[in-house]
C-alpha cells in the first residue's frame, strides 16, 4: 500500500494533411507516458471531433490502402445525404460521409500501462483515422496510474 495514483493530462494537437488520412500516433503516445512517469496504470486517449477518430489496427500500408477503399464502398460519395443539404442542415462542409464512416470506429482508446509502456500486440498501433481534412485536431490524453 501507500502508492499514490498519480493523474498526467495532455492535450496532443495533430495537422492532418488530407480529406482523408491514417497517422500512426503511437510514438508520441509512448513519449508521453514516458514523460508522465507512470510505470502501471491506464491511457485514455479521446479524439474531441465528430469525423476524427481512434482505432487500434496494423500499421501497415497495404492495409490502410484497403481500409480507404472500404470506407468508400461502405459510405459512398456522392449520395443525397440529408446533412449536406441546405433544406435539411446548416452544415457548409458537404461532410455526411465522414460523419456516417466515424461511427464504425470511437472517439476514443483506452490502454493498460505496464512497465511504463502502453500494452500492444506486436503488430497493433493507435491510429487517428482523419476523415475531414485537413484540419488541425485535438486528442487529449489522460494517464493515471503509479510510477
Amino acid at each position: 500500500m501507500g502508492d499514490q495514483l498519480i493523474m498526467h493530462h495532455e492535450t496532443l494537437s495533430i495537422r492532418t494533411e488530407m480529406k482523408q488520412q491514417m497517422i500512426n500516433v503511437t510514438q508520441e503516445l509512448r513519449d508521453q507516458i514516458a514523460r508522465s512517469g507512470i510505470r502501471n496504470g491506464f491511457a485514455g486517449l479521446f479524439s474531441q471531433h465528430t469525423t476524427a477518430v481512434l482505432l487500434v489496427n496494423e500499421w501497415q500500408s497495404a492495409l490502410l490502402d484497403d481500409l480507404g477503399e472500404f470506407l468508400g464502398r461502405v459510405v459512398e460519395d456522392g449520395r443525397p445525404y440529408k446533412h449536406n443539404s441546405p433544406l435539411f442542415s446548416d452544415c457548409e462542409r458537404g461532410n455526411a460521409t465522414s460523419h456516417l464512416r466515424s461511427i464504425l470506429f470511437n472517439n476514443s482508446v483506452l490502454l493498460p500501462v505496464m512497465d511504463g509502456e502502453p500494452v500492444l500486440g506486436p503488430f497493433q498501433s493507435v491510429i487517428l483515422a482523419e476523415l475531414d481534412g485537413p484540419r488541425e485536431r485535438t486528442l487529449k490524453l489522460q494517464i493515471l496510474g503509479e510510477r
